[in-house]
């Protein structure tokens, strides 16, 4: 399968842009055209390109879907129709990706198409699990609910993607510009203390000289450390893109100390507050765990859940996976076994989310407290090691003239 890059004419005279996967352009531009659109454009996306939203909109984040939904529960509920629903929501949601599918959700229900096969056509933009339960809704005349649920499903997500983000980011971005400060530091500060080194003579101290070594290597080499730096990380974005490097690579990371419990913790929570939206809106349970799959951040995560999904359909209990994967801890497969053995699987499972969520805020804020101060004692001692090295000269100079 490829992926296309498109823009079209549809039906309603409107023009619009996006992408879809195909075995060919030729069986895109049949698909596009069987319902009725006129392709003006169309190129397969090439490697380099692939991952990356050419909207100028911007990646839907949970915080756009949550408020989305709860204005979809708001309007819908003063008694206003659902074309008409979203025919508003469309002018007044911000992210204009959001938008744009909006729009043509609103024509195509317009139609009479299904509300669940109109989220379902617009390249992506619409979660799976945001479609499934909206197709639930519309089967058992809850759309409603459906709704009100995948809003809170959103705040949880947004909230839960925050704190690992902030758990990760904030140390990323201290090493980073203590990086770039050494870095100036030796290529543009330090070589003006080394001609006045120069001009006082004599044999410089042991730590000045490793001091100006390292700073005439940064002069000349400058160039070569950029480039570096840059393969470095390109090199890191392209391993972990292929299956092999992402499994090493997330493997690692719950192998960290301070950040793979933080990683366990939020895939228990996300199995947790996942399920149990699905579940409860009637999606089947098959169905569910194939959407939590695919929600997993972490590939061990990720594969542990399809493996359950497999085993499920084969007619084995969920906690029975989940315990030889060996990736979830206790407390989840004793909550999950019980609402299996009692029958109240949901209500067992919105308990591991609610347990997990705030345990991800606090392991998140323990892991900061342990790492600022960590960062702190490096950043302490590169200084130290910098004024050091370039006041020591000045010591011997007066100890020589006393």
């Amino acid at each position: 399968m490829a992926e296309f890059q498109y823009k079209m004419i549809a039906p309603d005279g409107s023009t619009k842009k996006g992408r879809m996967t195909a075995k060919s352009k030729e069986a895109a531009v049949a698909a596009l055209k069987a319902e009725k659109n006129t392709v003006t454009s169309i190129q397969e996306v090439s490697g380099l390109k692939k991952g990356i939203n050419l909207s100028f909109g911007g990646k839907v984040k949970p915080r756009d879907f949550s408020i989305f939904c709860h204005q979809f529960v708001s309007i819908v509920g003063a008694g206003v129709t659902i074309v008409d629903a979203f025919n508003m929501l469309s002018e007044q949601t911000a992210n204009k990706t959001l938008q744009g599918a909006i729009r043509s959700v609103h024509t195509d229900i317009s139609k009479g198409d299904t509300l669940a096969n109109s989220m379902r056509r617009q390249n992506g933009v619409f979660p799976d699990m945001l479609c499934n339960m909206v197709e639930a809704g519309e089967a058992s005349g809850s759309l409603d609910k459906s709704f009100s649920r995948m809003a809170i499903q959103f705040e949880k997500d947004a909230k839960l993607e925050s704190a690992v983000k902030k758990a990760v980011i904030y140390p990323a971005v201290l090493i980073v510009v203590m990086i770039a400060v050494v870095f100036v530091m030796m290529t543009f500060v330090i070589p003006n203390f080394i001609g006045m080194y120069d001009d006082i003579g004599g044999e410089l101290p042991m730590v000045t000289q490793l001091l100006v070594s390292i700073s005439d290597f940064f002069v000349g080499y400058w160039w070569a450390i950029l480039i570096g730096a840059a393969a470095l990380v390109m090199g890191y974005k392209m391993f972990y893109g292929t299956p092999k490097g992402k499994m090493l690579i997330d493997k690692v990371k719950l192998k960290i100390p301070a950040l793979g419990p933080v990683q366990t913790k939020s895939a228990c929570a996300r199995l947790g507050r996942t399920l149990c939206t699905l579940l409860g809106a009637g999606v089947p349970m098959i169905d569910a765990l194939d959407i939590t799959a695919r929600s997993m951040d972490n590939e061990h995560y990720k594969i542990a859940m399809k493996d359950a999904k497999e085993q499920v359909t084969r007619g084995v209990t969920l906690s029975r996976p989940l315990k030889t994967c060996g990736l979830f801890p206790p407390m989840v497969i004793h909550m999950v076994s019980i609402g299996e053995e009692t029958g109240n699987i949901e209500t067992m499972l919105e308990n591991v989310a609610n347990y997990y969520e705030d345990d991800v805020q606090n392991a998140t804020e323990s892991m900061m407290a342990l790492m600022e101060p960590a960062i702190i004692i490096v950043m302490a001692g590169a200084v130290g090691f910098l004024v050091i090295a370039m006041l020591s000269p000045m010591f011997s100079l007066y100890e020589s003239l006393g």
